[in-house]
């Protein structure tokens, strides 16, 4: 590609750490779907604990799944001199964890 440059490599790192950190909390999550299917006993409401085992699964399959990408965008970015795109999983996430939270406190208080 012309008019690209090698970005400045502490930006390239930081970039790296990123995509390592969405890595990570795709594991956790993985983790605590495995989790809550194994280990959490059953809710009062059959079928609870398989329903957020998936959805804890699902959502780490969406994280690891949009990391790569996103790193991409980012590295072509900076070595484009453009803007950073924009990220949409961190509202994803968020509102994806306060729904799970918010699910398991009404689990919870139902037993």
């Amino acid at each position: 590609m012309t008019g690209d440059r090698e970005p400045d490599y502490r930006f390239t790192m930081a970039n790296e750490r990123t995509f390592l950190a969405w890595v990570r909390t795709a594991l956790g999550l993985l983790a605590a779907g495995v989790a809550v299917r194994q280990v959490v006993p059953p809710f009062g409401v059959p079928g609870a604990t398989t329903v957020l085992a998936v959805a804890c699964v699902a959502l780490a399959a969406l994280v690891a799944g949009t990391s790569f990408p996103r790193w991409r965008r980012v590295q072509a970015a900076m070595r484009a001199g453009g803007p950073l795109p924009p990220n949409r999983m961190v509202v994803v996430l968020t509102a994806a964890v306060l729904v799970l939270a918010v699910l398991v406190a009404v689990l919870v208080v139902l037993g």
